[in-house]
């Protein structure tokens, strides 16, 4: 079980994982794992609240004040209840995984100064591109 270093990650920025899962197949998953290895600070928001490794992932749409990025793990379709939560949380940018390509969303995004990443997060951690 990978554990949050709370000291070593106080000077990373915070991520939150949109459509973050407790299945451990799930892509959503693994980077939630990547991110802790890495000491990342994270917190996640998907279908049902739950505990992975110390991190809580809320059902509901949490107000923060410190999300640095957004990883996102939602298909397009299933992003459009969020929008305004992303403008809300302001973050620095906004990575959008495979198979979550959004035009719509990313023009938003980009029209509100947010950064889009069209990357996997999987991968930048692990060149240490993140």
């Amino acid at each position: 079980m990978i554990k949050q270093n709370l000291f070593s990650s106080e000077t990373k920025p915070k991520t939150l994982i949109l459509g973050a899962s407790t299945k451990p197949n799930r892509y959503a998953y693994l980077a939630l794992q990547s991110l802790l290895k890495n000491n990342y600070p994270v917190v996640g928001v998907g279908i049902k609240a739950a505990e992975v490794n110390g991190v809580k992932i809320y059902k509901d749409q949490k107000e923060f004040s410190d999300i640095d990025t957004v990883t996102l793990y939602l298909s397009a379709k299933n992003q459009t209840d969020f929008y305004d939560y992303l403008l809300q949380l302001n973050p620095r940018r906004v990575i959008f995984n495979p198979g979550t390509n959004n035009p719509e969303l990313e023009n938003i995004l980009e029209e509100n100064q947010i950064e889009v990443v069209h990357a996997c997060t999987l991968v930048m951690l692990s060149t240490q591109q993140y």
